[in-house]
């Protein structure tokens, strides 16, 4: 017979594709054992057929010896794969002869999985970065198992090594080597139907684990579950997945404003989808300053690798921004999901973005928001913290209320770095795994490294209403696609019903005043509603505090301000007179956008009475979505005169307080300073009169500008008498007093006028706001009867 040698390794990945899993959760044995990869589940049977060969009677105890005879290549197979779990190590198929005639394998090689070494050089490795290195584990052993066809069909064995380079592993550890781990048919409807159940892959590895008495009698581990989930639900999306298709060609064709894109694999398949309605794009205009990428549903406990960008909205309800099914969840998919996400928001970049603790997605966002800042969801953190620390929590009662201490009541980066060490120390947990990877990632999720940016949240310690419940109430564990977009179409509705009651509430109802403050009055005019509340508490906050300057250096003033008799828990303000810019250790304002009590305190002893317009963000304001200005400029020009006014009295009295510092160091300079006040004083006075008569006839003059071609020119006839004299003093200030008296009457006119558009817009205003809300109630009503 005449055969030709064809050398092989199928042993899935063993060369060199360490570190590129496919996005799989694998371990540090997944890539260099047996083809059982290769069936689509954890020992899922060999390369060729897909069934499993067991060994029967006494060959369970024997030992290969050349001249042994099998009935087929996979009875061979099976045989030594048996044999080397008794023995404790790993097989894989390394090399096979073919016929030269018609191609059919006529010899087989079998060896152990630590066979040969890896090639570094390989094509595949060397022109790419690895991402996620393995460990070596290929250590050059030559044990191995040959076998050969007979004429009469069977297979003979016709080389055996016994011999290996390296230690065996132990009977209580070898159900974790690749070629002995299976998910056998019993195991695999069982796992359907706890999946089925909402139930993730630790809880079902334990009730397989209480199943079949022990984990070594399961056969596979964590990881094999958790993969065969993940294809599983993979591969029942993949059905259903011309759902999705159909509904957003759809809503494109009925507005091409709706944003949707596909993702698309090498062969032709489709990865992932992402979605923005025309409402969430609109809405990113106005509130995409923050966003958060809820990543929840991912997790195997729901049916949908669902995923939706989400933002605070002028009320701070959660609002849209668009939304992913995520059937692959690698680096690269998440890549394209970001870049594709800010192709459909105009390519602009929210300043800052909450996720899930990540690394993937901490990668992805990298790469396409490099200016973006990012942050863990802290509430997530805490939920892990009560999965990864549980036998803590049990033992340490006090444990999670001095964690969360630490975590969110500290005012200072040192405060905290103290603070985590007296509590991993208090609790003998610096070696612990997850709390260092977490401590690591601390500028990430703790509030003190993250109060310099803005993330739409009136409390840092409070948890943010718009991460993970957009959706809740709707989407759960026993959604599928074919009840989704329906489901998803309802909490559209209910969303936008809520944010129309608050847009009427806040347009139709007037607050309540709890003092005397023009700052209050103007920020219930500005403010919607909810916002007004948290400002409003703000506000009032400052009569229990005390503000006293700590420190003048002429241009800036630091205030320490505390309650009284606390003043080791004292904020320090520093307030800059001539820009009336106030900025606070707290950093309330850079975080949530509203000027906290400390700041307000500082405002109230230096008389600011008006809040400074460029403290007053249009996207938490009632006209944060609304075309109409008017009463939005009227309100700034009276805010501009109070501002000025004030400015004007903070400049000069604090150089007044400079003028008496030096004035009383000695007698000499206190008389020349009181000499020099008399001066001034005279001065201001006689200004003063001037100022009064000088607006009087500024008034008259442009009363009297008259047109004449291109020229302007003014007249004198008020200004003198019939005969072309000059009038005298007195009937001058008559005239004057006349003339005043017009202008009075003019401009109650024009108050009055403008009194009256304003009452029309706002009335339009209204009148649009009730019709919104009609059409939304007939909305729902028609869904509901359909």
């Amino acid at each position: 017979m005449d055969n030709e040698m064809l050398e092989f390794d199928i042993g899935l990945g063993g060369g060199g594709r360490e570190g590129d899993d496919d996005g799989l959760d694998i371990d540090d044995d997944e890539m260099v054992d047996s083809p059982s990869a290769t069936s689509g589940g954890a020992g899922g049977g060999s390369a060729s057929g897909g069934e499993i060969y067991l060994p029967e009677g006494d060959l369970l105890d024997l030992e290969p010896y050349e001249g042994m005879e099998f009935e087929s290549e996979e009875a061979a197979k099976a045989f030594y794969n048996s044999y080397a779990r008794r023995v404790g190590f790993s097989t894989r198929v390394s090399s096979s002869r073919r016929s030269r005639r018609d191609g059919a394998i006529i010899q087989r090689q079998f060896v152990c999985a630590k066979e040969g070494f890896r090639n570094m050089n390989e094509k595949r490795t060397k022109d790419r970065e690895i991402k996620r290195p393995r460990i070596i584990t290929r250590v050059g052993c030559k044990a191995s198992l040959s076998v050969k066809m007979q004429d009469s069909g069977k297979w003979v064995v016709s080389g055996f090594v016994r011999e290996h380079n390296h230690e065996l592993v132990p009977p209580d550890q070898v159900h974790c080597l690749r070629s002995h781990r299976q998910i056998s048919g019993p195991a695999k409807t069982l796992i359907d139907t706890l999946q089925a159940a909402g139930m993730g892959p630790r809880r079902i590895m334990s009730a397989l684990i209480k199943e079949y008495g022990g984990a070594s009698k399961v056969g596979f581990t964590e990881v094999d579950c958790r993969n065969y989930m993940r294809n599983n639900r993979q591969r029942s999306l993949e059905g259903d997945i011309q759902l999705v298709l159909d509904y957003l060609r759809q809503m494109h064709a009925e507005n091409p404003n709706f944003f949707y894109a596909v993702q698309g694999d090498e062969d032709g398949s489709m990865n992932n989808v992402f979605w923005a309605d025309p409402k969430a794009r609109l809405n990113y205009t106005y509130f995409g300053d923050t966003i958060t990428f809820d990543t929840t549903y991912r997790s195997n406990r729901y049916r949908l690798p669902f995923a939706p960008f989400t933002g605070v909205n002028h009320h701070g309800q959660p609002v849209l921004f668009g939304c992913a099914f995520l059937i692959n969840e690698s680096e690269v998919s998440f890549v394209w999901l970001f870049k594709t996400w800010l192709m459909a928001m105009s390519g602009r970049p929210p300043v800052s973005i909450t996720t899930d603790h990540d690394a993937v997605i901490r990668s992805a966002i990298t790469q396409v928001f490099p200016e973006t800042r990012h942050r863990f969801c802290k509430w997530h953190i805490f939920k892990k913290c009560q999965e990864k620390l549980s036998q803590v929590f049990l033992q340490h009662p006090n444990f999670e209320a001095d964690f969360h201490k630490c975590v969110n009541l500290n005012e200072s980066i040192e405060e905290f770095e103290s603070c985590w060490l007296s509590l991993v120390d208090g609790y003998d947990l610096r070696d612990h795994e997850w709390l260092q990877t977490i401590y690591s990632a601390r500028r990430q999720w703790v509030p003190v490294y993250l109060r310099d940016t803005f993330f739409a949240e009136m409390s840092i310690t409070q948890r943010s209403d718009s991460m993970n419940s957009y959706f809740d109430g709707y989407v759960n564990a026993s959604t599928n696609l074919n009840q989704f977009f329906k489901l998803y179409e309802k909490a559209l509705e209910s969303r936008n019903e809520k944010e129309v009651k608050a847009d009427y509430d806040t347009m139709n109802t007037a607050p309540v005043l709890r003092t005397p403050s023009p700052m209050e009055k103007q920020a219930s005019e500005l403010y919607t509603r909810k916002l007004f509340i948290r400002f409003q508490e703000e506000l009032v906050g400052t009569l229990t505090l005390m503000a006293s300057k700590a420190e003048d250096d002429g241009e800036v003033i630091t205030y320490q301000v505390a309650k009284f008799g606390e003043d080791h828990k004292a904020y320090y303000v520093k307030f800059n007179v001539l820009e009336m810019k106030a900025t606070c250790s707290c950093q309330m304002y850079e975080f949530s956008g509203l000027l906290c009590r400390h700041a307000l305190a500082v405002f109230r002893v230096t008389n600011v009475l008006t809040l400074p317009s460029h403290y007053i963000l249009k996207r938490w304001t009632r006209n944060a979505k609304s075309s109409v200005i008017l009463e939005e400029r009227t309100s700034v020009v009276y805010t501009n005169y109070l501002e000025s006014h004030t400015v004007r009295y903070n400049t000069l009295r604090h150089e007044a307080f400079k003028f008496v510092d030096d004035g009383v160091k000695s007698v000499e300079t206190y008389d020349v300073a009181m000499d020099a006040l008399k001066v001034a004083a005279k001065k201001v006075a006689h200004e003063t009169k001037n100022e009064g008569k000088r607006g009087m006839a500024n008034g008259l003059v442009r009363r009297n500008l008259v047109s004449d071609g291109n020229h302007a020119k003014c007249t004198n006839d008020d200004l003198e008498g019939s005969s072309g004299q000059h009038m005298s003093e007195d009937d001058m200030d008559k005239r004057i007093r006349e003339i005043g008296s017009e202008l009075e009457s003019s401009n109650r006119k024009c108050e009055v006028y403008r009194a009256n558009l304003l009452s029309v817009l706002k009335d339009i205003e209204d009148h649009k706001m009730q019709l919104s809300i009609k059409v939304q109630n007939i909305k729902i009503s028609m869904k509901d009867g359909l």
